[in-house]
C-alpha cells in the first residue's frame, strides 16, 4: 500500500518560495505545492529571539519519495537549517491520493 505524506518547509520569499516549488514538481517529487504567505514567525537562533515574514510550502507526495524531496529542498534552500517536516496522511479520498501516485515518480 502506497503511503502519503505532506512535507513542509518555510522559506524567507515568495520567489524562494516559487523556486522550490517549481523544482520539486519539475522532478516529479510533488503532485502539487502550496504556498501560503507571508506568515510570521518567531523562534530562537543562535541565542536570540527572532521574528521574521516567510512563506510557507505544504508538498503533496509519496512517503517513498521523502529523501528524494528533502535533498531537492536543501539544494534549493537559502535557510543554513531549514524547516523540513514530513507529516504522514492518515486518510484521504482516493481520487485524490490516486491523482499524487499519478503525478509523482514518473
Amino acid at each position: 500500500m502506497v503511503e502519503y505524506i505532506q512535507v513542509l518547509t518555510t522559506v524567507g520569499s515568495k520567489e524562494e518560495a516559487a523556486r522550490i516549488g517549481g523544482a520539486l514538481l519539475e522532478q516529479r517529487l510533488a503532485a502539487c505545492v502550496q504556498t501560503i504567505g507571508p506568515i510570521t514567525s518567531r523562534y530562537h537562533w543562535q541565542g536570540k529571539l527572532e521574528e521574521a515574514s516567510e512563506w510557507q510550502c505544504l508538498v503533496k507526495t509519496e512517503a517513498g519519495l521523502y529523501p528524494r524531496v528533502e535533498a531537492a529542498i536543501r539544494a534549493a534552500h537559502s535557510y543554513e537549517q531549514p524547516e523540513i517536516l514530513a507529516i504522514p496522511v492518515l486518510a484521504g479520498s482516493s481520487g485524490y491520493l490516486g491523482w499524487i501516485s499519478a503525478n509523482v515518480g514518473a
